[in-house]
Formats: C-alpha cells, structure tokens, sequence
C-alpha cells in the first residue's frame, strides 16, 4: 500500500488514533522506498511499531488503493495492557500476572518491577562502621571512608568501580554500558532515523518540531507536527475595519486615513490618525460644537482658572492674553510674571532687600531699623548684653564693639572675647634674679627660691634631703629627712572647702599610719589638714579668699612605720589669683609628696 501524509490527514478524521496510525504506515513505506532497514519497529512502540512493520515489509501494489495483506506471524510482544515488561509472568485462569525477583517490588500499573533500596527502608545487614549502598536488587556494605563517587575503598586505596560489570548503571535496554575512571558512560544499540530521538530506554520517539525549532515556519504560517517530520500551513487571517493585510500576509496593519485622504474632517479641522480610525479636531484655541456643527472659541481663562497665566487671564479669540499685578511686569513666556525691583528707584539708609512685590530695608550688624522702616541705628552692645560678650571689658563702637583685656599679664584671644594669660616664665620676660625659679600666675609671675636649710643637700630643683645626725642629737633626727617644694594656683572663684594638696608614703605598705599638720603659714587660718585614711591625709582651703594673695605653708607627715616615727616636710606656696578671662575651665590638680 502506498498512503501519503496528505491522505492520513483527509483519510482518518475519526479519532487521532486513526490518523497516528495512519502516519507510522507512511512512515514504513518511506524506509522501504529508501531501501533502510525496517528493525526500526522495535523502538517505536505499540501499536505505530506493529503498523510500521507490516507497512514496511508489504509489497507496493500499482495503485494508491489498500491491498489484501499476507499473513503475518503475530509479534512477539504484546499491547501493554496485561503484560509483563521484565522478569517474571504467570498465566493463571487465562490471565497473566507478574511478579518479580528478589530485591525488587511490582509497580502500580501491575506490570514494571523497580528496585528495592534497601538502604532506604533499612532492610540490609550492615554491620556498624559500615555504609550501605544500594544496587540494582541489592545492596553492598562498604567501610565508611570517603571516597569520591564511582570509586570504592580497597586496602585503603579508593578503586574505580565497574558500573557496567556490577550492573549498577541505569543505562536502558537500548543502551550499552562502558566503563570510564570515576563514571560510565551510556552507548545507544541502534540510530533513530531523521525526526526521531531516543529516550533513556532506547526507543525512537517522535520529536515535536514545531516546540523544538525556534522558527520552524516562515511568518503567515503556523507549524503542524508529524510523525517524523512537521508541515507548515499559511494563515487566514481577516482584518477588521481600518485595518488591512500586510504585504507578507502575517499580521494586520493600521490604515493612515489622514495620509490617504480617505477622511471626512471638515473645513478648519485638523485629522489625526488612530489605530483603526481617525479622529477630526479643532485648530488650537476652539473646540466642536455639535449644536451647530461648527468650531467655536475655548475661553481657555474659565477652562483652566489659575493654570495659563501665573496672576491676570484675558480671553482672546482662539488663544488668551496674560498680564501682571502692581510691583510685577511680564515675563519673556507672556505667562509668568518677574517681580520689579523697587530697590533701584527706592534706596534705604543702609540695605534695601527686594521681595515678591515690594522691598524691605534692613541694617547691617551692629543696628537696628527705627519705625520709620527706613532709618537705621547703632546697637550698644555692651550695655544690651553685660558680661556676657568680654571676658574683661567691653567697649561699644559705631556698629559693633571691642573687647580689652587688663594692661598687664594678658593678651587678647584669637577669638576677640577673651583674655589669655602671659606666661612670662616660657617667654623669657620675668625679671627673677639668678638662683631664683620664675612661676606663671594668671596675670603675672612670682619668682622663688627653694633653698635648702643647714644640714640638708639639693638633690633636685624642688627636694632637700637630709645629710646626717649625730646619734645624741635629738632635734636632728626629728627634723624632717626630706624638704619638698610645691607651687599651686587657684582663683579667688574656688569653691570652699576645697581640697588642694594630699601627703602620703609611697609606696605604702600595711600597717602604715601617718600624723599630719601645718606648722608654718597658716597663722590666718585660711588652711586645715584631714587624715582621709592611715596613710593618706589632705590639705583643705576652708576660708574664702576674696583678693588675690600669696601663701608658704609647711605641712608635716609623721610616718609611724614598724614602730618607728619618719618625719617628712612639704613647703607649699598657694596662688590666689583674680578670676580668669577665659571661657575654658581648669581642673584642680592634687599633687601626692611621696617618700623613699
């Protein structure tokens, strides 16, 4: 028989499965035509394997007409309906039923066996410190030591392992396995002819050209699949009203009726194109008037209030006219309007500042604008704002004011209101004689002496230590055996009480105890001494100085030490200074005299 795709497709039109067969016939004839071999039928499937077969092998008669066929032998599988695909089948009562070998489980269609995982359902014998992999209806222990995958540990080396030999690939029955390092590959038995590919069981399956191929048709034409191939049929395709059929007849494109002149607007009216039409419409300015069938004029001031012009709108015929208020002109745009600057025609006594409309007059730093809102005057500053803009003196000057600092002892800050103190000391501008150390005070300096008394060596510039005693003089060995100097400055602002110095051993050890007192200095009383612990006492300023003044103070430290009394003495001169002409302040600062 010789059947065409043409007539498979005007032939079978009952059910698709006509058709398919139909097309497996034709697919026959071809192989035979061509002189190809017809073992092809055994990855087709049934039934398009059973009519490949029989249409292949059959002889080709004089006409298009179905002949009479041979006898065929029946083939030697069966529909998939009660058969078993792989390894046991039963006929019980003239029906079959399949089971399956040890290590794998019937599917649910009745017909399939898979692989059991034992692994998985815990089912195998491994012993602990082994690992179990599955296998094709089994399973194997392995030592659990890492090897990469497609290899198996061997006298502690990992070995690659025989896929093929073990059956532990997954290569299908049209498929051979071979081995490679590490892995397998999966070799088809036989080529699928041209339209066809193979699956993972071998069989030569149809392949859809009209999903696979990215443009299997030309444009105007859609993809059909065939067994083994596809066609491809032109569209039909009918466009609506304004549209027409473009010159490869794939899609339907726009008509430009205003281009063409195939529109209807009247006299005055201006056409634009749509997509499928076009619309008539009014020169800029007017709008259509049903009514009278005519364009009329938009008073565009009452369609859009406040949108056209930036103050005044005034309709004009087709289009409008914009104008400004007092203290504005129109802009170059005839929309905005520019404000006018009234400062060029209208000077004020200092600044004149133009705003929206009008002007303002201000002053500069330093005055103010009197009521006449033109006129401006000096601002005293130092009388506003007392002592709160120089730290010593302020002084008003013609829109402004200087701070001064006291003639002597300072100089003014960077920044204008502050006074900063001399240091005479550092600069090298005291007049302290040979012999005697120049201390910087706020405002000034003093110049002292630290002199050692008989029996006493410098053995620093602020520390005199005891020479020796004889063993019968009392007096000399309950002098003290170290003399230090101290200097300490504080304001006549110093809250009071205040602790100003501490006196203690250093280092200290357990058991010390210490007596302290001012001995020298204090005849005023301004000063007192408090133990704070057994081996630390402090040097408080109990009374308000209210001037600046000088003080020399001796206070004493009797150290009780394993039963022995040390004696150590500290000359200390206290500053009291006038406040400071400074905005920073200062942290008082406690010295400790320590003892070796």
């Amino acid at each position: 028989v010789f059947v065409s795709q043409v007539a498979c497709d005007s032939l079978f039109q009952i059910t698709e499965l006509d058709r398919v067969c139909c097309s497996c016939c034709a697919l026959g004839l071809q192989m035979r035509r061509e002189g190809q071999s017809c073992d092809a039928h055994q990855y087709l499937g049934y039934p398009c394997g059973h009519v490949f077969l029989t249409c292949c092998e059959e002889e080709e008669g004089p006409s298009q007409i179905p002949l009479k066929r041979k006898q065929k032998p029946k083939p030697t599988y069966m529909p998939r309906q009660g058969i078993c695909y792989s390894q046991q089948c039963k006929v019980v009562a003239g029906q079959a039923h399949c089971s399956c070998f040890p290590g794998f489980s019937l599917m649910t269609d009745g017909h399939m066996c898979e692989d059991m995982d034992e692994c998985v359902t815990n089912t195998h014998k491994c012993r602990p410190g082994e690992r179990c992999v599955n296998t094709l209806g089994s399973f194997v222990c392995e030592l659990q030591v890492t090897c990469p995958a497609g290899y198996k540990l061997r006298n502690s080396v990992c070995e690659d392992i025989d896929e093929c030999v073990l059956q532990t690939h997954n290569c299908g029955m049209g498929f051979t396995c071979e081995n490679t390092v590490g892995s397998f590959l999966c070799n088809s038995k036989h080529k699928c002819i041209r339209g066809f590919t193979q699956d993972s069981h071998g069989n030569c399956i149809d392949i859809n050209e009209c999903s696979s191929l990215t443009e299997p048709c030309s444009s105007g034409f859609n993809c059909i699949n065939t067994v083994g191939s596809y066609t491809c049929q032109q569209k039909n395709i009918m466009c609506g009203q304004g549209y027409h059929t473009s010159p490869d007849g794939a899609k339907c494109i726009d008509i430009d009726e205003c281009q063409m002149g195939t529109h209807r607007c009247g006299v005055g009216q201006i056409c634009h194109n749509l997509p499928g039409s076009y619309r008539c419409d009014c020169q800029t300015g007017y709008q259509y008037d049903a009514f009278r069938k005519a364009c009329t004029d938009v008073n565009e001031c009452w369609r859009y209030p406040g949108r056209l012009c930036a103050q005044t709108c005034e309709n004009t015929p087709g289009s409008y006219h914009c104008s400004c208020t007092a203290g504005f002109s129109l802009a170059l745009d005839g929309k905005n309007c520019e404000d006018i600057n009234e400062c060029d025609k209208n000077p004020c006594s200092q600044e004149c500042a133009n705003i929206y409309g009008s002007y303002q007059c201000y002053c500069r730093q330093g005055y103010f604008l009197k009521e006449d809102g033109h006129t401006c005057e000096d601002i005293d500053e130092c009388s506003q704002s007392i002592g709160t803009l120089c730290a010593f003196k302020c002084v008003n000057v013609a829109g402004s004011y200087q701070c001064s600092c006291p003639p002597h002892g300072y100089i003014m800050s960077t920044n204008g209101h502050t006074c900063t103190d001399i240091d005479e000391c550092t600069a090298g501008t005291h007049n302290c004689p040979y012999g005697q150390t120049c201390y910087n005070l706020q405002g000034g300096f003093r110049c002292l002496s630290f002199d050692c008394p008989h029996n006493y060596k410098k053995v620093s510039d602020t520390r005199c230590e005891r020479i020796s005693c004889p063993s019968n003089s009392i007096d000399c060995q309950n002098s003290p055996v170290r003399i230090t100097y101290y200097q300490l400055s504080f304001q006549t602002n110093i809250i009071i009480p205040a602790q100003i110095f501490r006196i203690g051993p250093s280092p200290a050890y357990s058991g010390d105890h210490i007596i302290i007192g001012i001995t020298k200095g204090n005849e005023e009383g301004y000063f007192s001494t408090r133990k704070l612990n057994s081996f630390t006492g402090g040097v408080y300023l109990q009374r308000q100085v209210r001037k600046p003044k000088d003080f020399l103070i001796d206070v004493e430290m009797k150290l009780l030490r394993q039963g022995t009394f040390t004696s150590f003495l500290a000359r200390i001169y206290v500053f009291i200074t006038s406040i400071r002409y400074e905005t920073v302040n200062c942290c008082l600062f406690f010295p400790v005299m320590p003892f070796i």
